[in-house]
């Protein structure tokens, strides 16, 4: 990691940004000396980190020291956060913003005009295994944030900072849509006569293999149905109803759209 000399400040120590100081130590990409925590309260993790050398809450001089600062806080409390913490940072201290809808231009007059890059990761990166669309159009700021989140995510550079609702919709949010689909196929399975714990571990193994699969192959999705639907057999006539009319596809379009509406709502709160 070829981050500035100094520690890294994380402003909010919610589900994300516990999963974040996880991954990091997971990955040991961010050792816990570097890392300064701002919270209201101290989480699990948090403490953890603070036994392995991070500082939590220190006196206000001590944020100065960052040069590279993690904003994790919820989307409502933006301004209340970053009015404490401006007028303490370094002047060139950067941004790196982990809120929703929120623009880079708006977290950046929030910090007095200082360079941001914005992230939106899905909560995998706790294992380092997570996935985070990233937006930024200053050189060091993206620098500064791929140093951060590729040793705990697969990252992806968006090209323009509208796609980046598009791209929560689909891949921060989107994991709790898988959830969603292994607690439905557990729910159809008991339906169809099984067991509640076998359905249970069905439901789940299929849908962590099929990930798996298609991690370990890279083959397209439809690809890979082929290679399991045989012509006129129980998966083609399961997938006739899936697929239909009022299926998952446009099921999942509109899921998207709504994410999409919410964003953009709670940036104009």
């Amino acid at each position: 990691m070829s981050l500035p000399d100094g520690p890294v400040l994380l402003v909010g120590a919610g589900r994300m940004g516990q999963a974040l100081i996880q991954g990091w130590r997971r990955s040991a990409s961010l050792d816990p000396s570097r890392l300064i925590i701002v919270s209201p309260t101290e989480k699990p993790e948090v403490t953890a980190a603070v036994e392995a050398g991070a500082r939590f809450n220190p006196p206000d001089a001590a944020l100065a020291e960052a040069k590279t600062v993690v904003f994790c806080v919820k989307p409502f409390k933006r301004v209340e956060a970053a009015e404490a913490l401006a007028d303490k940072l370094a002047p060139d201290a950067v941004i790196i913003s982990v809120i929703v809808g929120v623009t880079a231009q708006a977290i950046s007059a929030l910090f007095g005009g200082r360079r941001v890059a914005r992230v939106l990761p899905t909560t995998g990166v706790a294992r380092a295994e997570g996935v985070t669309a990233v937006f930024g159009t200053d050189a060091e700021a993206l620098k500064r944030t791929h140093d951060l989140f590729d040793p705990i995510s697969a990252t992806v550079d968006l090209p323009e900072e509208a796609m980046m609702d598009a791209a929560g919709a689909v891949s921060a949010s989107g994991v709790a849509y898988v959830y969603a689909f292994a607690q439905a196929l557990d729910d159809a399975a008991e339906a169809a006569g099984l067991p509640a714990e076998i359905a249970r571990t069905l439901a789940r193994a299929t849908v962590t293999s099929a990930a798996g699969m298609m991690e370990e192959t890279g083959a397209e999705p439809e690809t890979l149905i082929e290679q399991v639907a045989s012509p006129a057999g129980t998966t083609r006539a399961a997938l006739a109803v899936l697929r239909g009319e009022q299926g998952i596809e446009p099921l999942l379009r509109e899921t998207v759209a709504a994410a999409i509406r919410r964003s953009k709502e709670l940036a104009a709160s």
